[in-house]
């Protein structure tokens, strides 16, 4: 088979090994990346590139073997963590969460005496879930955690829709912290790190200084040149959603092959039961229409693609970003780890190279907004205008003298403390109650949708994988 790239007769695996190698190094510069490393597997096979630098401040270039943040990648290796506790018959993945944690308070204490650990994992527990309160290095950091939540509010009842959630994986790092007796970090690295050998796997920067490290690499301002962050973990209270794990790409698909092989190790011990396998990755809620994927299982990311089911999660902390996608049906897994810049942008062509030429399975291209789509009419333009607000951002939908419909963001809290930048765009239509950004944010128009209703024919939600809530007209 002759590729059109010039590869020749190298095919498969080996090929896309051969293409990455050439390709990469290219890849990152024109996509404003500093650094990134991925790997792809095939059953046991893997191939891995690297390209770039760990940080523009020292000019350590990145090597296979270097450690990136996965961010909220994590949060698969806490929900497997949470299901080895079941498969022992340890944890009630429906019975409420104060069995577990009689401490478990909220605002709402008719929801908290509710929510469960499933709805924790599949993102409808309904409470506000961007809560990044440092509550300590120390093993305790989960325990004191669980204190800061009690005027945390409910947005929406539980299990009423999806609204991406921290905080609620941070309860559930809780939860294995109390059932097995030991910190978080320690039950992570005792049932899955060392059973799947990830050797070069940290959980938190004593671990990773010993490592060829990624640092992330940040803009102060919109347009401005990226800048080595001097800041590189979020706080310790926030492991179990993704704010210190660290590992090369080669031991981020070691962890997704376990999940292939049904559960089992590289040994053939038995890791999660195939079983608890099956449930990870069975839909359990639809997100609204925003285009960020067909459902969410427990703890996975569940994507319905022109060839085949995908499923997979992506991770953001402070300057990096991180992807994971596995096709079950070809056995096929890719890991793609970078440190700023447009990371998307090598995202969707490794991963739409991989995905298509080894898994059968097509992308979809990026949204972009139509260059002749209109601004939503009055009577629509009003039931969006007003501001939202999370704890970590607000954001302002306003309509000008033109009809014209504008979106301001402003960072709050330590999103705002980390020089996050503030976003303004405009919004035009897109489908339905969804609407696009004009101007991209980090390369990505994300769609955003306006959800429910508060009484008075306005949106009571802005929608963007978090539910925001309305606060004022």
């Amino acid at each position: 088979m002759t590729k059109p790239d010039g590869l020749g007769e190298v095919d498969g695996l080996d090929g896309v090994g051969v293409w990455l190698r050439q390709r990469l190094p290219g890849l990152v510069v024109e996509s404003g990346v500093p650094g990134a490393a991925v790997a792809v597997s095939v059953g046991d096979d893997v191939v891995e590139a690297a390209a770039g630098v760990l940080s523009t401040a020292t000019g350590v270039g990145a090597t296979v073997d270097s450690l990136f943040q996965i961010g909220s990648i994590t949060k698969v290796v806490t929900a497997t963590l949470v299901m080895q506790l079941v498969d022992e018959g340890r944890l009630d993945l429906d019975a409420p969460v104060r069995e577990v944690l009689p401490e478990f308070r909220i605002a709402d204490e008719r929801a908290a005496r509710q929510i469960t650990a499933r709805q924790l994992l599949c993102h409808i527990a309904g409470f506000e879930g961007d809560v990044f309160t440092d509550t300590g290095k120390g093993d305790d950091a989960l325990e004191r955690y669980l204190g800061v939540l009690d005027g945390v509010p409910q947005l929406f009842e539980p299990g009423g829709m999806f609204s991406y959630n921290n905080a609620g994986y941070c309860v559930l790092g809780r939860i294995v912290e109390v059932v097995r007796g030991e910190p978080f970090d320690v039950c992570a690295r005792r049932h899955l790190f060392a059973p799947l050998g990830m050797s070069h796997t940290a959980g938190d920067p004593y671990e990773a200084i010993v490592h060829r490290t990624a640092v992330g690499h940040v803009e102060r301002a919109p347009g401005a040149p990226l800048e080595a962050s001097a800041v590189w973990a979020l706080a310790r209270s926030n492991a179990p959603a993704g704010s210190m794990l660290a590992m090369r790409p080669r031991d981020l698909l070691a962890f997704a092959r376990m999940h292939l092989a049904g559960g089992l190790g590289p040994d053939g011990g038995r890791v999660l039961s195939a079983e608890s396998v099956r449930a990870m990755r069975q839909p359990h809620v639809t997100q609204p229409d925003i285009d960020q994927g067909a459902a969410w299982g427990l703890g996975w990311e569940l994507f319905d693609l022109s060839g085949g089911t995908v499923f997979g999660h992506d991770g953001n902390t402070i300057g990096q970003s991180a992807f994971l996608r596995v096709v079950p049906e070809r056995g096929v897994a890719v890991a793609i780890v970078t440190n700023g810049g447009r990371s998307r942008q090598v995202y969707a062509e490794v991963a739409g190279r991989v995905l298509g030429e080894l898994g059968g399975v097509g992308l979809p291209a990026p949204p972009v907004p139509s260059p002749t789509a209109p601004a939503p009419d009055a009577a629509r333009s009003d039931r969006y205008v007003g501001t939202y607000r999370s704890s970590t951002s607000e954001t302002t939908v306003s309509r000008d003298a033109a009809g014209r419909l504008w979106l301001e963001r402003t960072p709050l809290g330590v999103i705002a403390e980390l020089d996050e930048a503030a976003y303004r765009t405009e919004l035009v239509d897109w489908r339905g109650d969804t609407l696009i950004p004009v101007e991209p944010e980090r390369g990505v128009h994300a769609p955003l949708a306006f959800l429910g209703d508060d009484g008075q024919g306005h949106a009571l939600y802005l929608h963007t994988g978090r539910a925001d809530r309305r606060v004022s007209r």
